[in-house]
């Protein structure tokens, strides 16, 4: 590859998943290649490790058919711009993240403008629609997978695959001690600590916050002493969450910047489906996953998915390891009857430990970021 080129890669990021991906495989990027540009759709993360943001994604940040119609028109427009960008400005590389349906039809377009695609995160293939392999294989050059067992379906239909390792791995490390963030926190380190993460979209909070909130309020009633902390997701603001919180009688700590650390203080989280319960079960940390869509997308998934879980330590487990309830199942009765278990029956939390514990050997030694950076040089020399 020629020294003096500089490089521009195109970065398709619509999630806050994404976004962190998408930056900390641009860090990587610039280790080896100091002078290469980033431009592209995504939010502060990638703006914070230098990518020129030319659309911000939190504008479309959102999950389900009903949610998605909604915000047709938005999601339209920032197409249209990212189109305008490959015709106009001519990347040497795309990288879209996630983001899986904007992303496809992006990539067909880079594809028939003559823009090398790599794809990082596939379409979950093996839960629903595993046919979609060969349409991803007619738009992209590469896909680079973060679970080892999504290898074989593009090997199957001979589609360019690389296992690159699960992002997660590398950076989800407290930055602190446990005793230290206690103190940090002012929290009682004779009392258990109980996590709610009600998610990373405005639509996650409005359907989740106020079940977990009133799941905390029966914890309680039912185990007095208990210490709640939330954690600030960085697509989410302090307002909407005082919204909800305000009305609630329980005392949340809220941390914002530390999820990590704020997660090591809990003895029991209750997390919504989504990469968060792939980052407490790195930190092997007990949970129960809740998860509500609207009516619509809902019954259109039980249609359409068929994977038994949603949940990714149970999936990746190949087995239900973590209670998951859904839809009508997730109730604050529910949630405040599983994470109660796991507070009082230390049989019960351990195995469940343990069971985590296999499930972040499985991920293995991480690198993905590292290995991403890589993987876009060699399709670009």
């Amino acid at each position: 590859m020629p020294q003096h080129k500089s490089l521009t890669i195109l970065f398709s990021a619509g999630e806050s998943s994404g976004d962190r991906h998408a930056a900390n495989m641009f860090l990587e990027l610039k280790k080896h290649q100091p002078d290469i540009k980033g431009i592209g759709m995504g939010a502060a993360k990638m703006a914070q490790a230098g990518i020129d943001i030319r659309y911000d994604s939190t504008n479309i940040a959102v999950i389900g058919v009903v949610e998605v119609v909604r915000h047709y028109g938005e999601i339209r427009r920032a197409l249209k711009l990212m189109q305008e960008i490959i015709e106009t400005e001519r990347p040497d590389l795309l990288v879209c993240v996630d983001y899986k349906e904007f992303n496809f039809k992006l990539a067909r377009f880079a594809k028939q403008s003559g823009i090398k695609v790599l794809f990082y995160v596939s379409p979950q293939v093996w839960a629903w629609r595993p046919g979609r392999v060969k349409k991803y294989g007619e738009v992209i050059d590469m896909m680079a997978v973060i679970f080892p067992f999504e290898t074989a379906y593009y090997d199957a239909e001979k589609v360019p695959v690389r296992y690159v390792g699960h992002p997660s791995v590398d950076k989800v490390h407290a930055r602190h001690s446990k005793a230290e963030d206690m103190m940090l926190f002012k929290m009682d380190e004779k009392r258990p600590v109980v996590g709610l993460l009600p998610g990373s979209r405005a639509n996650e909070i409005k359907r989740m916050l106020p079940v977990m909130l009133k799941a905390a309020e029966e914890l309680q009633t039912s185990l007095p002493g208990l210490q709640f902390i939330l954690p600030q997701a960085d697509s989410i603001s302090r307002e909407l969450l005082e919204g909800y919180l305000k009305q609630s009688p329980v005392n949340i700590t809220v941390v914002k910047n530390q999820p990590y650390d704020a997660i090591q203080c809990c003895d029991a989280v209750m997390t919504t489906s989504g990469t968060a319960t792939l980052e407490i079960t790195l930190l092997t940390v007990p949970m129960v996953i809740a998860y509500k869509l609207s009516p619509l997308t809902y019954w259109l998934g039980r249609w359409l998915v068929k994977t038994p879980f949603i949940g990714l330590p149970n999936i990746v487990a190949g087995r239900s390891i973590i209670r998951e309830f859904i839809q009508h199942e997730a109730t604050a009765e529910n949630l405040a009857a599983e994470i109660s278990r796991i507070l009082t029956d230390r049989i019960y939390a351990n195995a469940m430990r343990e069971n985590l514990r296999r499930v972040k050997e499985q991920l293995g030694q991480g690198g993905g970021s590292k290995n991403m950076a890589e993987l876009a040089l060699a399709l670009l020399s």
